[in-house]
């Protein structure tokens, strides 16, 4: 077991009897082993031991530290619930751990706030205090490993290791053939999130109900005013997708069922019917439009009904594939029996919109911050798409945006002439004319030039699905789902070469505690020789850390080394 010390030599006490004191790699090894023998015990059918392996779980230390350091850690740390209150130092971090008992617990209504959506209308989130959302987490970490135990297999929303791209290798797998299925069902639910059925959720989530019932009547505070909540899980919980994918779970393997069961598993392969499903929206394909009217679509309705949901009719539909469809911001259609996938013209719209808004929203500034505020915007985008067709997409919108750019140089300089804002704002890279960029000087005194992202220069890589029968809590695809997360981390990273060779060289693992580096985690970039003493920017003088354990190697002094020793 390795021992931390500090810059002066002394050793640190591994009793947590403070948050910096927390072995977090202990504390992810405790979690996990439960979560594995929950996982173990819901594939064996074994439901009273699976009650009482989640409520050991959410009295252990362990598993509390985690949810406060899952909470404190995400993008929504900073936000406040209706109390008011952030956990951001560690003293009120460690002081929360203790708060967290389901003895007396009663949560507080939720804050209304409302984020605009693609279409111009409003999401509505409801913001829980930052005690309730750790709650949250202390549960989910019991109930997860069920929902992943007892998932369809091609659901592919808010589950570990799936994504938005494995939904879609999903149905072009389903669909590429010349064989496949021709016509689909394209659906929406109708304010899922808002409309589920307490008394359902009550009834089937494999939790403790009491709880459950807690949360989802919590109420809600808009405008000053408390308001009841007799339906749905807002969105904005941290265990409200989890809810959604459990009361959602089953529409694909009980439609194969009911249809096995009707007219004969021969029969009922012959129809072609595929389910792919991300959160709540989902396809279903099939061999004829007959089917999917007649037999597939009002199944799919009373399967809703009984959990307190309907289908959104404006954006429900059936579609043969020549026509194509769009879903979760790609267009499927066959062009003469082949199908490509490309960046849909809504989706590419709505980012070309977002980007100009940035764009004039910025008249001011230097075009090196305007530089540095598009870059990640244009690689996110393009690293989305980069698994489908998008050259054109690409070449399309570089077009767009460089027409943005010229007026917004041009109204900078209105007595300049085109050729001096030529000069000034667009340089030639290489091979490439007319590049937006702007003079730098580099952290070691070279000079050199910040360019604007070239999406067309985005490398079209194929997306590697994961297995549909894949468990993240089996300890026999532990191997796989390692190998997984790794690659695909790997590749997000692959624009910033010199983190991606740090994540590499650290086999994807904090340097201090040796727990794993994902997006949820995030990291920062440590200088094991501080700058301020003299250290360089060189790989051999940097490694990766997570956010929370990088602020405790500064507050405690405490030295890291290269490569990576596991506590």
């Amino acid at each position: 077991m390795k021992v931390s010390v500090r810059k002066d030599g002394s050793a640190l006490s591994h009793a947590p009897d403070n948050w910096y004191a927390v072995d977090w790699r202990r504390v992810e090894r405790n979690v996990r082993g439960m979560q594995i023998r929950i996982a173990k015990a819901t594939r064996e059918g074994d439901w009273r031991r699976v009650k009482a392996l989640q409520r050991m779980l959410t009295r252990t230390l362990s598993a509390k530290l985690y949810a406060v350091r899952r909470v404190t850690q995400s993008q929504g740390a900073r936000t406040a619930g209706v109390d008011r209150e952030l956990w951001d130092s560690p003293e009120s971090r460690w002081e929360a751990v203790g708060r967290l008992k389901r003895r007396g617990y009663k949560p507080l209504p939720l804050r209304r706030v409302f984020i605009p959506k693609a279409n111009g209308k409003e999401r509505p989130l409801g913001i829980p205090t930052m005690r309730d959302r750790a709650m949250q987490a202390l549960y989910l970490l019991a109930l997860e490993p069920v929902s992943e135990s007892t998932s369809d297999p091609n659901s592919y929303g808010f589950r570990l290791n799936r994504s938005t791209a494995d939904a879609m290798s999903q149905i072009f797998v389903t669909m590429s053939k010349r064989v496949s299925a021709q016509w689909i069902l394209e659906a929406d639910i109708k304010g899922c999130f808002d409309y589920i059925n307490h008394d359902w959720l009550i009834d089937h989530v494999p939790m403790d109900k009491e709880i459950l019932r807690k949360w989802l009547k919590a109420g809600l505070i808009y405008k000053g005013q408390l308001q009841a909540t007799e339906a749905g899980t807002p969105q904005g919980g941290i265990i409200s997708p989890t809810l959604a994918n459990v009361t959602l779970n089953g529409l694909e393997r009980e439609l194969i069922e009911h249809l096995g069961a009707k007219l004969g598993i021969v029969k009922a392969k012959k129809l072609k019917v595929n389910v792919v499903r991300y959160a709540d929206d989902f396809v279903i394909t099939g061999d004829s439009q007959e089917v999917l009217e007649s037999e597939i679509r009002p199944w799919v309705e009373a399967f809703l009904a009984q959990r307190g949901l309907q289908l959104s009719e404006e954006k429900t539909r059936i579609v043969h594939i020549d026509q194509g469809f769009d879903f979760l911001g790609w267009n499927f259609r066959k062009y003469s029996g082949k199908l490509l996938i490309k960046p849909s013209k809504k989706n590419a719209k709505a980012f070309y919109r977002k980007v100009a808004e940035a764009i004039s929203g910025n008249k001011t500034v230097k075009h090196e911050e305007l530089i540095r505020l598009l870059n990640p915007m244009l690689r996110g985008w393009a690293q989305y798409h980069s698994s489908v067709v998008a050259k054109q997409a690409y070449t399309r919108m570089e077009h767009l945006i460089f027409g943005r750019l010229w007026r917004w140089s041009r109204r900078r300089h209105p007595n300049k002439n085109a050729d001096w804002v030529r000069k000034t704002y667009f340089h030639t890279v290489g091979d490439r004319e007319w590049v937006f960029s702007a003079p730098v000087v580099h952290e070691d005194g070279r000079k050199g030039l910040l360019e604007l992202y070239q999406l067309s220069g985005t490398e079209i890589r194929r997306h590697k699905k994961v297995k549909g029968e894949y468990n993240p809590f089996d300890l026999t695809m532990e191997q796989y789902g390692e190998t997984l997360r790794q690659e695909r981390l790997a590749n997000t990273m692959r624009y910033r070469k010199q983190w991606a060779s740090l994540y590499v060289s650290q086999k994807g693992l904090c340097a201090y505690c040796g727990c794993a580096l994902d997006d949820e985690t995030g990291w920062h970039d440590h200088h094991l020789e501080y700058k301020m003493n003299g250290g360089s920017d060189a790989l051999s003088n940097r490694v990766l850390l997570h956010p929370n354990c990088h602020q405790q190697v500064h507050a405690g002094n405490i030295a890291v080394t290269k490569p990576v020793s596991l506590h």
